[in-house]
């Protein structure tokens, strides 16, 4: 069985779970979610550059309202059991948990937990971060040891 961990940031789209059950054929999967709601990992600034350059004017005046704190921890446990409700329902293994404060040491470790053979981190753009090579994936290529795959959510959840 292949392991993957999938680093995300809000509930996967159907789209999503098509996507990253199918990377490996007809292989069979175990996923180990790790969800950081959106509200905790980043700065507002950031999020709402990030907004402009999609050209999504509405979102960046909405960054503001982006849920934080216990309010941001109810959203993403309710958006963890979609996902993982989701990956079950395609047939393959899937558990997960929650990140409050630094997500690439939780990373770190559930990979070597479970002994993760991929890290898949599927999340929106994030331009200003991914520039400086600041985003998950590009921090975790240094820190995990095993290959690190960078994916683009399909759509808004």
């Amino acid at each position: 069985m292949f392991t993957s961990v999938l680093m995300i940031e809000k509930a996967l789209t159907s789209a999503d779970v098509e996507f990253v059950t199918t990377l490996h054929g007809d292989e069979q999967v175990s996923f180990h979610v790790l969800l950081q709601p959106r509200g905790e990992q980043a700065d507002r600034l950031l999020r709402a550059i990030d907004d402009i350059a999609l050209g999504e004017l509405d979102e960046a005046v909405r960054e503001g309202k982006t849920p934080e704190g216990e309010e941001a921890l109810s959203t993403g446990q309710r958006a963890l059991e979609v996902s993982l409700t989701a990956l079950r329902s395609s047939g393959g293994e899937a558990q997960g948990r929650l990140i409050e404060d630094h997500p690439l040491d939780a990373l770190r470790a559930v990979v070597d937990e479970v002994g993760a053979d991929e890290v898949i981190v599927l999340t929106d753009p994030h331009y200003v971060e991914e520039f400086f090579h600041r985003d998950w994936a590009s921090r975790a290529r240094h820190k995990v040891g095993v290959p690190v795959l960078k994916l683009f959510s399909h759509s808004k959840a």
